[in-house]
């Protein structure tokens, strides 16, 4: 059975869940008090279990947050994908414009490998200060800022990096993220009514400011699982997704926090050797 979104619907038993399993859950969630706006759930490519708490319906698009990264993660790899870039470019070498008249020596090491694992060598997120810098030029004020350790040697989380990604996509393809992804994901995915947030020069934040539905997120989601390929169609290579997925860069030391089972490129390693796209006030 499937419905308009395209997504094949089944029993939960059908494909191995419990529902008395997915009641608990639910329970649970209610119990703790958590404030759940949507929830999807999928098993071997169906959709077992779904749910919208009003004033949420399954066609209003949701703010993504910081799940917006994994987005981006996924522009840069069609970019690599097509041969225009490579992770190991330099970062300074796409904003000659934009970039100081001296360039220290850890900035002029840092590549965009280094963007995508949140590995930029800041010794705190930049962010606050990119976004505030007068002018609005977010990139000329990223380049302007000390970078204090080697790059790929220290996890900072840095949404300013993620916007770096928007901007080298947009000097390289002279297109913004949501235009360059329409053709290569947006519509084979069926994703439809996308939004993004851009900066004061009209590019696409990059980390944040996605908007999309529960049911564009979960087809992104099985695209993933399915190592890139969708209803037969190879999208992205398989080799994009699994260096986006791997670990790239330790980000702690706790066996049991999911905050610190490392990065990868604009996605988090978890625990049971998992992943997801995660934004704030828990877009999964």
């Amino acid at each position: 059975m499937s419905i308009k979104d395209g997504l094949r619907r089944s029993l939960p038993e059908s494909q191995g869940v419990h529902s008395s399993t997915l009641c608990e859950l639910l329970d649970y969630f209610a119990e703790k008090e958590l404030e759940l706006h949507s929830i999807m759930l999928l098993r071997r490519g169906f959709v077992i279990a779904e749910g919208w708490w009003g004033p949420y319906r399954s066609d209003r698009p949701h703010m993504l947050f910081s799940l917006s990264k994994s987005f981006t993660s996924t522009a840069i790899g069609f970019v690599v994908d097509e041969g225009l870039i490579a992770v190991d470019d330099k970062v300074c070498d796409f904003f000659p414009e934009q970039r100081p008249t001296k360039i220290g020596p850890n900035l002029a090491r840092m590549e965009i490998r280094h963007l995508l694992s949140m590995s930029t060598g800041h010794e705190e997120d930049t962010t606050g200060r990119v976004i505030s810098a007068r002018g609005g030029d977010w990139a000329k004020a990223f380049l302007s800022l000390d970078v204090e350790r080697e790059p790929g040697t220290h996890f900072v989380y840095n949404t300013a990096a993620t916007y770096m990604l928007a901007a080298i996509l947009h000097n390289v393809t002279g297109q913004n993220l949501i235009d360059y992804l329409t053709p290569r994901l947006l519509n084979p995915l069926g994703i439809e009514g996308a939004t993004w947030e851009t900066c004061p020069k009209g590019i696409n934040t990059g980390g944040f400011g996605l908007s999309i539905k529960t049911a564009d997120i979960a087809r992104f989601g099985q695209l993933y699982l399915q190592k890139g390929v969708w209803k037969g169609q190879r999208l992205i290579s398989q080799e994009w997704i699994s260096e986006a997925t791997r670990k790239q860069i330790s980000n702690g030391n706790d066996p049991l926090s999911d905050w610190n089972q490392g990065y990868g490129y604009q996605f988090w390693r978890c625990q049971h050797d998992a992943y997801r796209g995660d934004g704030a006030f828990g877009q999964f």
